[in-house]
């Protein structure tokens, strides 16, 4: 598993260095150099997270209890919830201050975002009401 992180690290290294080198010979926007810039910091990140990971015997523990402990699995999922609740419920108030704008299309593209959402939310619910 951590072998397909680091191929997948330096994945983002080598997709960021070419998008940093199109974007420099004017063939891409500032767009794909921010784009080709993050996935490059985040590729070198990782890729030193994992050397640290490796070489550090007491700093491998202290990830492996984290990742293995049952309290920080239910802070992640109330947290991955609360962004949700938050997410549904800012994006559903912009709609409401978008259409006083007249910003109709905005306001559309927030109302689908919200009924993608729920209809992500309800399908999840239904798949893991089965399995659970």
């Amino acid at each position: 598993m951590r072998d397909r992180r680091i191929i997948l690290s330096v994945i983002w290294i080598i997709i960021g260095v070419i998008l940093i080198g199109l974007a420099f010979a004017g063939k891409v926007d500032s767009f794909w150099n921010g784009m080709g810039s993050t996935l490059f910091l985040i590729g070198i990140l990782q890729v030193l997270r994992f050397r640290r990971f490796n070489s550090n015997a007491e700093y491998r523990e202290r990830v492996e209890i984290a990742e293995s402990d049952e309290r920080n699995h239910f802070i992640r999922g109330k947290a991955w919830a609360w962004t949700g609740y938050i997410f549904i419920l800012a994006t559903s108030v912009a709609v409401i201050v978008l259409k006083i704008m007249g910003q109709d299309a905005l306001m559309q593209m927030a109302a689908v975002s919200v009924c993608f959402m729920l209809t992500i939310y309800w399908i999840s619910y239904y798949i893991l009401k089965k399995k659970y």
